[in-house]
């Protein structure tokens, strides 16, 4: 059941909202809300129109600055049916035409695959190439062990038997075999799960059709990841980074044209077992939450690229990261390990504000490390097909 708040009484005549919410999380969305407009400076935006909706799962605002106000209301309207449309069909367990696909795929047969599922499995196929396997879109089914594949928030971890069972014929992106629109599957265990790209290929896609609309100011943020293009006015578009232990942010960071940001965290989903926190970012390689990582942030120009690199970089950890970085060609990277060290790239060291309540943690600077694409552990999932 869906409600609708039409508008916002801002003080300011350019500035409106609109926001839709389903019935059972409208509290928590409201307060979020409530929250983003207290960032809002008021009367000196003139021209900026923010609208807001619920979708993949997260609140996502969409800020457009024109000055025909009608041109933004059409352009956000049009992209929140498109990402309720992306949400449903992309959606890992609910049925619709991601869960079509998976059951098409353990047949083991040639299928023609639909339209809307078939570019983002081809990108994640050769993301999870370049990243060595840790970026994996199709372990549906360990994801699920674990609890996270779900609305409802887990209890317990999964027996150690049946994350035995499921690493022994884990698949992995190589097991989807794609001819022009033709797909099929080498491994009855494949399940899609395209949770860590789908967001990103949305939003950096939403972008995109602001711009062939004639928008040429905006910014899309999506539970905290976002991509944007142009100027808020006569500066850049600045965001906060969210600090992964604390509240509040711990950085912020103003976009240049055309740029994306996206962070994957252990503080997103998460359940607590015996004294300890089990979060929903899972190793490929054990079966387990990645544990090297609390957070990492990519900055990139292609949303989907961003949100791919930044949970395979989580699950490199601090010692694994530099080469997938290098091979996904992302430079811009910050990560806050276990010892709560901020490590960053160069790059990022010359784009990224630090707050001064963060003046007493470790900064480390490391370059990505040059990718030999020959090497590289065998990871599961990374097996050929014949």
């Amino acid at each position: 059941m869906m409600f609708y708040i039409s508008s916002w009484n801002s003080p300011c005549k350019n500035i409106q909202m609109f926001a839709r919410f389903d019935l059972m999380r409208w509290l928590a969305t409201l307060l979020l809300a409530i929250a983003l407009a207290a960032t809002l400076t008021a009367c000196d935006r003139q021209n900026l129109h923010r609208y807001q909706s619920f979708s993949f799962g997260t609140l996502i605002e969409i800020k457009i600055r024109n000055s025909d106000s009608s041109l933004a209301d059409q352009a956000s309207a049009r992209l929140f049916h498109d990402f309720d449309s992306m949400h449903k069909d992309w959606h890992a367990w609910e049925p619709g035409k991601l869960t079509q696909t998976s059951d098409l795929l353990v047949k083991a047969e040639w299928f023609t695959a639909d339209d809307s599922v078939l570019e983002l499995i081809k990108l994640a196929q050769q993301y999870s190439q370049l990243s060595n396997g840790l970026f994996n879109p199709v372990i549906g089914k360990l994801i699920h062990a674990w609890g996270f594949q779900g609305t409802e928030q887990p209890e317990t971890p999964p027996s150690q038997e049946n994350i035995d069972k499921l690493l022994a014929d884990l698949p992995g992106a190589n097991d989807i075999e794609i001819d022009g629109s033709m797909m099929r599957g080498h491994n009855d265990q494949i399940s899609l799960d395209l949770g860590a790209i789908a967001k990103g290929y949305a939003v950096a896609a939403g972008i995109q059709k602001l711009r062939a609309k004639g928008i040429q100011n905006a910014l899309i943020n999506a539970g905290g990841d976002l991509c944007g293009i142009g100027r808020q006015g006569e500066r850049s578009w600045r965001i906060g980074i969210r600090n992964p232990s604390a509240e509040g942010i711990m950085a912020s960071i103003e976009l240049n044209n055309d740029e994306c940001v996206f962070t994957s965290g252990d503080y997103e989903r998460f359940f607590t077992h015996d004294g300890k926190r089990y979060h929903h970012i899972i190793d490929p390689r054990n079966g387990y939450p990645a544990d090297k990582a609390v957070s990492v942030t990519v900055l990139h120009n292609n949303g989907a690229i961003a949100d791919a690199a930044s949970t395979a970089l989580f699950i490199a950890g601090p010692n694994g990261w530099q080469e997938i970085a290098a091979k996904m060609g992302v430079s811009d990277i910050m990560m806050i390990d276990r010892q709560g060290r901020i490590i960053m790239t160069p790059s990022m060291q010359k784009r990224i504000k630090l707050e001064a309540s963060e003046s007493n943690r470790a900064v480390l600077i490391r370059e990505p490390l040059p990718a030999d694409f020959s090497a590289g552990s065998s990871m599961p999932g990374q097996r050929g097909h014949e």
